[in-house]
């Protein structure tokens, strides 16, 4: 599936602020035959003095940019064409819960992909006791890793409920849990503290959802703006699964990858330093469009 996607996200401060930092993780990312980018163009308005292009540690594309003249207005506009590729289907072959951690031992490289970054506690994602008691009580030591990603990713729709005015991009998991209700950042964020909580270790994807649907079939949730969903390592035959727990479903060709890290906290798609004063505006628009519909 071919898409053309647009991005943009605006902030207009209360006054202007005399200098501004700011780091942008907002391109498609390059992911040998799963995700090509066919073209992307970065446009931010006004010009930064300063900008800047690296890669992170997990491979995340990052801009960096300084303003260093009065910045009262600033608005970001991404465009791209990305084709994403379908996994073929897989027999589930990944091992059971009792012998995950074992496999997970025989792993000697610490590079972005190990599965050792994602086991434990991360910035924004700490051990909930609810949240462990929650997913202990749907999963046996007989279960697949898979298995488990899904029986807890059902679980966890079923018992909360998308709301876009629950929380914010500081509520913390185990609140979001308890209340039962948010976006998809809190889906991912509790379904992550409840994989790790059972030894299975799990990131976060920040990324995009095609806009409209299929024919016939209902609306996604989270596909106005960025959406987020989680990535679990399965043993490694298997290697790293995607799920996403806010539509309960294995990630596919509608899914388009921008980051990956331990968190929200990796992959926050704007990060930064303004000094200013008065009361900050933003805007946040995301047009995926499938090519030839």
């Amino acid at each position: 599936m071919r898409y053309d996607l647009t991005l943009e996200i605006g902030y207009d401060y209360g006054a202007p602020a005399p200098s501004a930092r700011c780091v942008l993780r907002v391109a498609p990312r390059r992911i040998a035959g799963e995700q090509r980018v066919e073209a992307e163009r970065l446009r931010v308005t006004p010009e930064p003095g300063e900008i800047a292009y690296r890669t992170d540690f997990f491979g995340n594309s990052v801009t960096e940019m300084g303003f260093t003249d009065p910045l009262q207005v600033v608005t970001v506009r991404l465009s791209a064409r990305i084709e994403r590729l379908a996994r073929p289907p897989q027999l589930d072959l990944t091992p059971r819960l009792d012998r995950l951690a074992a496999e997970i031992g025989t792993r000697r490289a610490l590079g972005p992909e190990s599965p050792d970054h994602f086991v434990s506690a991360s910035p924004r994602i700490g051990y909930e006791p609810a949240i462990a008691a929650f997913a202990h009580a749907l999963i046996g030591p007989q279960m697949t890793a898979l298995g488990a990603v899904q029986t807890i990713g059902q679980a966890l729709h079923t018992h909360m409920t998308f709301d876009a005015e629950a929380t914010d991009v500081d509520t913390e998991p185990g609140h979001a849990f308890a209340e039962g209700r948010g976006v998809c950042q809190d889906f991912s964020h509790v379904m992550i503290a409840g994989l790790r909580a059972v030894g299975v270790p799990a990131g976060y994807v920040s990324g995009f959802l095609r806009t409209e649907p299929p024919a016939g079939q209902p609306r996604l949730a989270g596909a106005d703006a960025m959406h987020a969903w989680v990535r679990a390592w399965c043993g490694a035959e298997t290697g790293w699964i995607d799920y996403d727990p806010t539509n309960h479903m294995m990630v596919g060709t509608d899914h388009i990858v921008v980051a990956v890290g331990r968190d929200y906290s990796d992959v926050a798609p704007v990060k930064g330093a303004v000094r200013s004063a008065g009361v900050q505006a933003s805007h946040h628009s995301v047009d995926l469009v499938p090519l030839g519909e």
